[in-house]
Order: structure tokens, then C-alpha cells, then sequence
């Protein structure tokens, strides 16, 4: 199932907070990502009907399999190419925000060179 750029970027952050305080909320998603509550609630609508999250009784919001293999590729992405960005000089705020963009267009290959060349800077 094909997922956009933009259910990308939720899955990651869904993955960045559960990692940094064991559980999600639409609100707290919302404040990472600097959306309003409804834009959110609209997504992760879309995320739980394509199998992606679940929502738990208490409203945390759970990856699926699928949703956490999606989450932790782009993250691995991100990561990689964030740091690459700053060996090369990019400030890290910058590198960030221009991996984000990178992270969802480059294809497999592609991005295991780049992961083979980083690890051989290393």
C-alpha cells in the first residue's frame, strides 16, 4: 500500500515520541509537528483505516507492523542523511530540515550507496 510524504512524516514522528516518552497522542503529535488538532485527528483517521496505527482505549496511538516498518526506514533516512549533511559543513537545524525533504524521494539503492559511503567516512 502506498502511503504520501505527508503519512511519512506522521509515522516518523509518531516513532520519535514513543521512543522519547512511551506513548503518543494525537496532541502530542500536534505540538511536535506544529499542526492543529484536527488536521491531526484527520491523518490519524487515515493512518488507522490503512492499517497503520491503532488507537488503544486510553487514546494512545500505536504503530502497526507495517506503520513501524515505514516509521523506522524514514527515520534511518532522516538520521543518515542529517548526519552527512554536517560532515560536509551543513549546520545541523539546516541539514535537518533539507534531509526531512530528502528522506521520502530517494530511492533504496540509492540511499544504501549513501549509507555504505557514510559508514566508510566514519
Amino acid at each position: 500500500m502506498e502511503i504520501h510524504e505527508s503519512g511519512e512524516d506522521y509515522l516518523e514522528t509518531i516513532l520519535v515520541l514513543e521512543n522519547r516518552t512511551g506513548y503518543v497522542r494525537s496532541i502530542d503529535i500536534a505540538t511536535q509537528m506544529g499542526y492543529s488538532k484536527p488536521t491531526v485527528s484527520i491523518a490519524m483517521r487515515r493512518l488507522r483505516e490503512n492499517g497503520y496505527i491503532e488507537v488503544d482505549e486510553r487514546r494512545d496511538i500505536h504503530l502497526t507492523p507495517m506503520g513501524r516498518e515505514v516509521a523506522e526506514r524514514i527515520y534511518e533516512r532522516h538520521v543518515l542523511l542529517t548526519n552527512m549533511l554536517t560532515a560536509i559543513g551543513v549546520d545541523r537545524e539546516t541539514a535537518s530540515r533539507e534531509a526531512c525533504k530528502i528522506e521520502h524521494d530517494i530511492s533504496a539503492d540509492t540511499f544504501s550507496r549513501l549509507r555504505e559511503i557514510y559508514e566508510k567516512m566514519k
